[in-house]
């Protein structure tokens, strides 16, 4: 995590009607790796029985509610609330970046105008979430790999025989080694991650059961591992190249 990282101003819209509230401190956990939470709303019909859990738990997060009423029943007005609460926001407020909670594909034309506007987008939602809207996100993260009060939502450890059978795992760690290696093959661990989110927003080391890209690419097998010391940090660089470089 960089410095900028840490000193980014992020404005959290939650859609209520599309996120669990079970979720809401391992979700505000994860989005303090991006930035500082400086503006935490939720959107609903508030007079609604079905949003009791998240009622519950408001007050302890300092999360704003919005109230918006269901004027008429299958038209989502919680999605237009939200959208234009954004596009204020995105206006009137010094922001860094947008964290939209929803598994819902009408913000997808949200997120890819913040990006527009030079601002980054974190996605949260479930992994029903439609591809569209995971596309638009700078970085999308699924929320069952966050949820730790169900042991049943947990993803296992993948096996070296089903990570090497994952065949688009497989082929975007190689095409991201290959487009942040040197000459010689060998790439930084860093530049490989950032241009694996650049090519696929959700992907996440969680996703296979491992908690860092470092311990995924070392279980696939697949690529060298050379950890170096630096003369800028006190800990060790690591780098990687696909073992049939080694070979040709």
């Amino acid at each position: 995590m960089t410095q900028n990282n840490i000193q980014q101003k992020l404005a959290v819209l939650i859609d209520a009607d599309n996120a669990q509230p079970s979720v809401i401190e391992e979700l505000l956990a994860e989005i303090a790796k991006f930035g500082t939470a400086s503006v935490k709303r939720i959107y609903g019909d508030w007079t609604s029985q079905h949003l009791k859990g998240w009622k519950e738990v408001l007050l302890d997060y300092a999360i704003q509610p919005i109230q918006q009423f269901s004027y008429t029943t299958g038209k989502n007005a919680t999605d237009s609330a939200m959208i234009i609460d954004a596009m204020d926001l995105l206006y009137t407020e010094k922001l860094d970046g947008f964290c939209i909670v929803s598994s819902d594909s009408d913000f997808t034309r949200l997120a890819s105008r913040i990006r527009e506007a030079s601002l980054n987008v974190y996605g949260f939602g479930e992994k029903k979430t439609p591809k569209p809207f995971v596309s638009a996100c700078d970085k999308f993260i699924y929320t069952e790999i966050l949820r730790k009060d169900d042991t049943s939502l947990h993803t296992e450890k993948k096996s070296i025989k089903e990570l090497k059978g994952e065949t688009k795992l497989v082929s975007l760690l190689r095409s991201a080694v290959e487009a942040a290696a040197d000459e010689s093959g060998w790439a930084g661990l860093a530049g490989v991650g950032q241009n694996i989110v650049n090519q696929s927003p959700e992907f996440d080391p969680r996703n296979y059961g491992y908690k860092k890209l470092s311990e995924l690419v070392k279980a696939i097998q697949l690529f060298e591992i050379d950890e170096r010391s630096s003369s800028k940090s006190p800990g060790k660089a690591i780098y990687i190249r696909d073992k049939r470089k080694k070979e040709q």
